[in-house]
């Protein structure tokens, strides 16, 4: 976190804001990563029975994104789509 006096900010409450979001945006960052290297993993899994033991897991960080906004809920509504088709045609 960059120190106080590099923030352009002029009131404190604003200072606050920035230190927020700059933290949100950093926890934003780091759950986005993990359930994409989440997807990308289950993708990548070959055993049938491996994928659907670990699908629903996926689906809930995909929830999860959805709720606090992180992506829009039809982008999450798509992705379980996608990841589920797999265990439905087998």
């Amino acid at each position: 976190m960059p120190p106080e006096n590099n923030i352009m900010a002029n009131h404190k409450a604003t200072r606050k804001d920035v230190r927020q979001a700059t933290k949100r945006r950093e926890r934003n960052k780091y759950y986005g990563k993990t359930t994409r290297n989440a997807i990308r993993d289950l993708k990548a899994s070959k055993d049938e029975k491996a994928y659907s033991e670990s699908l629903p897991s996926v689906i809930s960080m995909i929830d999860k994104l959805a709720r606090r906004g992180i992506i829009h809920k039809n982008k999450a509504s798509n992705l379980k789509r996608k990841l589920s088709k797999k265990t439905a045609t087998a």
